[in-house]
């Protein structure tokens, strides 16, 4: 990767961009600079020397001045000025198409800007995370992830060689010893004694597939385990991250967490995980229409600093002001609160299926879950429940009961069963022993996650209304382009292939057809990822006041403790890996922490993917 120089536009001999002054400089904090504020870290811009973090560093490790960049006629940053120091934790959030990925891609020097200045420290490195990142394609995982580490076991080999050499007795003594003295220092600096040690417990922590496994054959997920995994071993001055816990179960997210909240360089993530926002930034910066807002403290200290913001504005958006009102209602309410409101939801089910049949119309802006047929008093439940494939066991005795109103929280690592789980369910898979009945009065809504069906030359539009200006979406006709735009498709991505779509937009696809089915029992594979704060407050909104049932699979905790009222957990396999174990737990995300530390103790809770397994070859 190597050192990396931002390009400019528009410079005069001064380095001055030739951009009009834009945005007025308002000071919002001593260490954050957006538009004339500067952001993240301490005011050292001192040389650091731990994990590989060597550069020499200026005052900021990367600033803009007066950016303007454009993606044909739309503005993405206008006359934005931005400066941060080398070891801020900054997090990115904002509408989806609001630019943020492409703010990354500047950074990096993947993107040309139109006017103004954007530069990186002299000397410093920089790394991206993109959301679908190119790899080696003739290589396996190993030797993608050893690409990241090959300049530090080239330092250890002739380090070795020099200990070899000095075994001669007509070596150049002085000259060696000279080496091995600076050699022995830069291995030091980046912490490169151990560096199977770390390259085995990012592998085992990222949960990264087998490591002679060919990269072409791997999914999306598992691609972007790899390339996360390589990139945090790159170990750059300047690490960009879009969406990074995506495709990571709770176990590896809560990993990396604390990996980042140490890294000793400057971390920029574009991220809708608002519980990593919480445990890992210590700025906000919210792209909003070609305008960069920054705000001291995490996620939730970001919501009453924006909402006061908003007042002094004068913001009459009521949209945006009712959502960030319901968000703060959530982050401030204890837990004994967030427990009876769950608990009423089954209290107000009658209450909310009837005003819900008489005047619930569709908001364009929010989304809308029909409320299905009544539900009768059996939902779902499992009796001795057993069911593998070949040699693994995934259920072995697994029993538990839905409730009616219930919304069932299933997590887990990638390949326990979640989905097997969601296959028998709707029979598509039967169980190999035991009993999983069906309510007589449950209709499902579910779309597979593989998407086989979409038709790829249909446009989004089409994918979803059939053609049709009006959709029946449960017992509501609704104009279907409002529909479609509730879920994040507006103007001309509604007319997009789907077979040009990426990951994140067909799960968005997925979900708007999985709701525009009108069951009563809801199976949501993953709903939140590529979901933008907003929508995926919306969708909680829903959610709640949604009287029927709902079974999601999900990595979001903060999403799990707003909507869960019950947890399904894998909580490991013991030393015997056909014998799982899986936990019904009542209550929400938090609950249930609570609970299994409580239960297991603090080491036995803590994730296994940290835990370290061999995975470089001898």
């Amino acid at each position: 990767m190597g050192t990396a120089g931002m390009g400019t536009a528009g410079m005069d001999t001064e380095g001055k961009g030739t951009a009009g002054n834009g945005a007025g400089s308002t000071v919002l904090g001593q260490r954050c600079r957006v538009s004339g504020t500067t952001c993240g870290g301490t005011e050292s811009g001192s040389n650091r020397d731990a994990k590989g973090i060597h550069a020499p560093m200026a005052e900021f490790i990367y600033q803009m001045h007066d950016v303007r960049k454009t993606i044909g006629e739309k503005l993405i940053l206008d006359n934005v000025t931005l400066s941060f120091f080398p070891d801020a934790k900054i997090g990115v959030v904002g509408p989806n198409g609001a630019g943020k990925s492409t703010l990354l891609k500047v950074m990096a020097g993947l993107e040309p800007i139109n006017n103004g200045d954007a530069f990186l420290a002299k000397g410093a490195s920089v790394g991206l995370l993109q959301q679908e990142p190119p790899l080696t394609e003739d290589k396996t995982v190993l030797e993608n992830v050893e690409e990241a580490v090959g300049s530090v076991k080239s330092m250890l080999d002739r380090y070795n060689a020099i200990s070899a050499e000095l075994a001669d007795p007509d070596a150049d003594y002085d000259t060696l010893l000279a080496e091995m003295g600076e050699l022995q220092v830069e291995l030091d600096n980046r912490n490169a004694w151990d560096i199977d040690s770390q390259l085995e417990q990012a592998m085992d922590a990222l949960q990264c597939p087998p490591p002679d496994t060919p990269v072409s054959v791997l999914s999306g997920g598992e691609r972007r385990r790899v390339a996360l995994c390589k990139l945090l071993l790159e170990q750059p001055d300047l690490l960009l991250l879009d969406e990074p816990t995506n495709h990571l179960d709770a176990e590896s997210v809560n990993w990396l967490e604390g990996h980042l909240r140490s890294y000793p360089g400057a971390v920029l993530c574009v991220t809708h995980d608002r519980y990593f926002l919480d445990h890992v930034v210590n700025w906000i910066c919210e792209v909003d229409r070609g305008r960069l807002y920054p705000y001291e403290g995490n996620y939730s200290t970001y919501l009453e600093t924006k909402r006061k913001r908003l007042q002094i504005e004068g913001q009459k958006d009521a949209k945006r002001a009712k959502i960030l009102e319901r968000e703060l209602e959530w982050v401030r309410s204890s837990p004994k609160a967030r427990q009876a409101k769950n608990k009423a939801r089954l209290a107000r089910y009658e209450e909310l299926a009837a005003e819900a049949e008489r005047s619930r119309k569709l908001d364009t802006g929010e989304i809308n879950i029909p409320p299905g047929k009544r539900l009768g008093s059996e939902v779902l439940q499992a009796t001795d429940l057993h069911k593998g494939f070949d040699d693994r066991v995934l259920f072995n005795g697994l029993d538990f009961t839905l409730p009616r109103a219930g919304i069932v929280g299933i997590i887990g690592p990638n390949g326990v069963g979640k989905s097997t789980l969601f296959k028998m369910i709707v029979g598509e898979e039967q169980p190999d022993r035991g009993e999983l009945r069906v309510g007589k009065t449950v209709e499902i809504s579910y779309v597979d996650q593989g998407r086989a069906g979409l038709e790829p030359d249909k446009t989004v539009w089409e994918v979803v209304s059939g053609g049709l200006d009006y959709i029946k979406v449960g017992t509501f006709e609704v104009p279907s382009r409002a529909y479609v735009a509730s879920f994040g498709f507006k103007g001309p991505d509604q007319q997009k292939p789907a077979g040009v779509l990426s990951g994140g937009e067909r799960n968005r696809l997925n979900l708007a057809l999985t709701l525009e089915q009108g069951g009563n029992l809801l199976l949501l594979d993953e709903p939140t990822n590529d979901l933008d704060v907003e929508t995926l407050q919306s969708l909680e909104d829903a959610l709640l006041e949604f009287p029927g049932c709902a079974v999601v699979i999900s990595h979001d905790r903060w999403f799990l403790d707003r909507v869960a009222t019950h947890i399904l957990a894998w909580e490991g396999a013991g030393e015997d890996e056909n014998d799982p174990s899986w936990f019904w737990f009542e209550g929400n995300f938090a609950d249930y922490e609570a609970n299994k530390l409580a239960r297991l103790g603090e080491e036995a809770s803590r994730p296994h993917a940290s835990k370290h397994r061999r995975l470089t070859r001898d």
